[in-house]
């Protein structure tokens, strides 16, 4: 096994110590900052405990190797689970003050401590990542209270007893040592910050696009900036309704999936004809497809739009088949004013209401296969564009005899698109 093998091994059982189940990302990163702060810390403090020692101050040496074989408990208990990452975590920032307090006593007073009390900095620090602001503020005044208390300290002979070599080396270290350690952990917890920014932005995408996939963009806007009610009226518009011929039938002797993939490959590819002449889908309904142009955004086009998607429709299904199936459409059109809003709190949906939309349904209803009827006024609208033909009359629930066209291609090779 290669040393790279050997120390990602040792790593990985180092982030299973005390590990729970159910355990959530904060508590994991919060339990992987203390067991790696934990062994730099026994580390660091094996270190100075040997100069110490070194340098003949055996009071000091036991202080410190006391104060690592404290955190190396708390780590074994943590690991056993007999303490939870709480519990081990004030346990040292209990311990924390404790030993400074200590060193101080020993070594009388913060001229000859070295600096070691600039460690329990690392308790309010510790204490605002693991329990919050308000706990942290309890320690950050035990710390403050402890420096002003070390001032007044008298100096004893342990601590004259010091070489000056090993006490300005231990100043300097003991200043550089909490400086990086808040630094590797400002790094690591930035570096949290930016991922779970780069995540929650990754779900905004996620959510504004699965959003525009429900309403338009121009609603959408206006439903995360304001709270109000959404009408709007629009005085010309176009409405179409596309139902599959014999569905119903059709679909009995069909299983779900087979069914869901019919109407989902067709539909789709309505979705994307939508879309290239700037319609607005509104909604389907079983095998029935709505759609709609002039709204939310009016155009002076939205009849010729609407019947460029009618015809394109038509086209796609007399010439494929759709997952071995032959459909047909009963497509009905019609242009007016329509009312056009939102609705409902949950599940809400931007919809169309207004005697054009009941028309241009009846239209849909009353039509035959692979048939694209049409009223008068979308007629007037188009007769230009598209060759129409007459099919008379019709009774049409609710609205008596109505004269409808059914609407053959494009005139002259156009477009009929401004």
């Amino acid at each position: 096994m290669s040393w790279w093998n050997r120390v990602s091994a040792k790593s990985d059982v180092l982030t299973r110590i005390g590990q729970r189940q159910n355990e959530t990302a904060d508590e994991r990163m919060q339990r992987l900052t203390n067991i790696y702060s934990t062994i730099f810390s026994c580390l660091g403090l094996g270190f100075a405990s040997l100069l110490y020692y070194l340098g003949h101050t055996p009071q000091v040496t036991v202080l410190y190797l006391s104060w690592a074989v404290y955190q190396a408990f708390l780590l074994l208990l943590l690991g056993i689970h007999r303490l939870t990452i709480s519990s081990v975590a004030r346990a040292q920032f209990v311990g924390l003050p404790i030993w400074s307090g200590a060193l101080l006593v020993v070594l009388g007073g913060f001229t000859y401590v070295s600096g070691q009390t600039l460690w329990v900095i690392l308790a309010p620090l510790g204490a605002l990542v693991m329990f919050g602001s308000r706990e942290a503020l309890y320690w950050l005044y035990g710390f403050i209270i402890m420096l002003v208390i070390s001032v007044f300290l008298p100096a004893t002979s342990a601590g004259a007893a010091v070489p000056t070599g090993l006490r300005q080396f231990m100043l300097g270290w003991n200043v550089v040592g909490p400086t990086a350690f808040v630094f590797a952990i400002l790094i690591y917890f930035v570096q949290q910050r930016d991922m779970a920014f780069r995540l929650l932005r990754a779900e905004q995408d996620k959510a504004e696009a699965l959003l525009l996939n429900i309403l338009p963009a121009e609603i959408a806007a206006i439903l995360k900036n304001e709270n109000r009610i959404i009408a709007d009226n629009f005085d010309a518009a176009s409405i179409l309704f596309a139902d599959v011929v014999g569905f119903t039938p059709l679909s009995a002797d069909m299983k779900p999936d087979e069914l869901v993939a019919i109407l989902d490959e067709v539909f789709s590819h309505l979705d994307g004809l939508a879309e290239t002449y700037g319609l607005e889908k509104i909604k389907t309904i079983g095998d029935c497809y709505m759609a709609a142009a002039g709204v939310p955004n009016a155009r002076p086009d939205h009849a010729q739009a609407i019947t460029r998607l009618a015809l394109d429709l038509r086209d796609y299904v007399n010439n494929h088949d759709v997952r071995g199936c032959k459909l047909a459409f009963r497509i009905g059109i019609n242009s007016g004013p329509v009312v056009a809003g939102v609705i409902g709190r949950k599940k809400f949906i931007y919809d169309l209401w207004g005697d054009a939309v009941n028309t241009a349904s009846r239209m849909e209803s009353h039509g035959r296969a692979n048939l694209i009827q049409i009223t008068q006024a979308t007629h007037d609208l188009i007769k230009d564009d598209f060759e129409c033909k007459s099919l008379g009359t019709i009774q049409v629930k609710g609205k008596g005899e109505m004269p409808v066209w059914s609407v053959e291609g494009i005139k002259n090779g156009h477009a009929g698109l401004g």
